[in-house]
């Protein structure tokens, strides 16, 4: 008589395991859920080292590249040094420190546009720090380089396309640093006898002969190699406003160098050059402005090195002292004018820094 499904299976479970087969009545493992298979079942074939033999090859082949990049290094300095100079000039573009600058830099102007559109605020209501980062920011012509330059000098022969400013300024070395703001001056101080000589003719047309005369004498005392006082450039203040002297009457030349002296093209025609050497003028009148509310004992000896630079002077190469003493007269003269007399703030830029070096009379 067949037993019944229900029968069978109470007779199997009261015989217990053993009815299953010596395989069958060993129950496996159920596998968990979301588990990894080497921890469920341990198998040797997954070890949990290999993580970590993957992290000391990456670091053995990099440790090699290393050496190999520093023999070859060692190989481009020993037998092509020129060549070297130009390797290491573009390497060092990939250098984290100039990188992590320029995105603190980009950030930093970010927060300042924001409070500006936030607060509504123009670019001259801003502190001078903020101002100064803007205008480093936004291209100027060619405010941070130059439109034409001088293949003899050595130190351009060995840049890439004979230009330092292909690298901006976050990846320039301290030397790089020094070395090129020297070439950028050295281009500029060229058109300063051409500004006083286009000057001293312009005077020539002047009505007035008591302010002519004046103004002669100030630039035949330059071209001898003095410096002038800040009263005598108040004393011709006047012709600077309503004359020939001023920037949108000056003769196209003239225009040309005095735009040099700023770092702007002068390749463009010449309506062109009257504007954007007047904003320029005005600019810096603004960061002259701000920059008395800030104080000039607030500045770092850097700042009082790219203040003066930025207005004429070449600072690298002077003491502390030499910069405030500079920079204080220039904002005597700045705080002075008004913007109507831009065209003698444009000037006082060559006046003040031709013969700074020599002793004043």
């Amino acid at each position: 008589m067949a037993l019944s499904r229900a029968a069978a299976r109470g007779a199997l479970w009261r015989l217990g395991p053993a009815a299953l087969g010596p395989r069958r009545g060993r129950m496996e493992p159920l596998p968990v859920l979301g588990a990894p298979r080497c921890q469920v079942f341990r198998s040797p074939e997954c070890p949990l080292s290999s993580r970590a033999t993957s992290r000391a090859l990456v670091a053995a082949v990099a440790a090699v590249a290393r050496r190999v990049n520093a023999r070859y290094e060692r190989y481009l300095e020993r037998s092509f040094p020129r060549f070297y100079v130009l390797y290491s000039t573009f390497t060092s573009v990939l250098c984290p420190t100039g990188i992590q600058a320029l995105f603190l830099e980009v950030k930093e102007i970010g927060r300042i546009r924001f409070r500006m559109s936030r607060q509504r605020l123009k670019v001259q209501q801003l502190p001078y720090r903020d101002m100064e980062r803007l205008r480093q920011a936004v291209p100027q012509g060619r405010a941070q380089g130059h439109s034409h330059w001088d293949h003899r000098h050595p130190t351009l022969r060995q840049l890439p396309g004979h230009r330092p400013d292909l690298l901006i300024r976050y990846f320039w070395t301290p030397q790089q640093q020094l070395e090129f703001l020297d070439v950028y001056d050295s281009i500029r101080r060229d058109s300063y006898p051409d500004v006083v000589q286009s000057l001293a003719l312009a005077a020539q047309s002047l009505p007035e002969p008591r302010p002519r005369e004046l103004l002669q004498q100030l630039c035949s005392q330059v071209q001898g190699g003095a410096r002038p006082r800040l009263a005598q450039l108040l004393a011709v203040r006047s012709l600077f406003s309503g004359s020939p002297l001023m920037l949108n009457r000056l003769q196209v030349d003239h225009v040309r160098a005095l735009s040099q002296v700023l770092f702007l093209t002068p390749h463009l025609p010449a309506v062109l050059l009257r504007h954007r050497l007047l904003s320029h003028i005005l600019e810096i009148r603004h960061l002259d402005q701000a920059l008395l509310r800030l104080g000039l004992g607030q500045l770092s000896e850097e700042e009082l090195r790219a203040a003066c630079y930025l207005r004429g002077l070449n600072a690298t190469h002077l003491g502390r002292a030499e910069c405030w003493a500079w920079l204080e007269q220039w904002l005597q003269l700045s705080c002075e004018l008004q913007a109507s007399e831009a065209s003698l703030l444009a000037h006082s830029m060559v006046l003040l820094s031709l013969n700074y070096s020599r002793p004043s009379e």
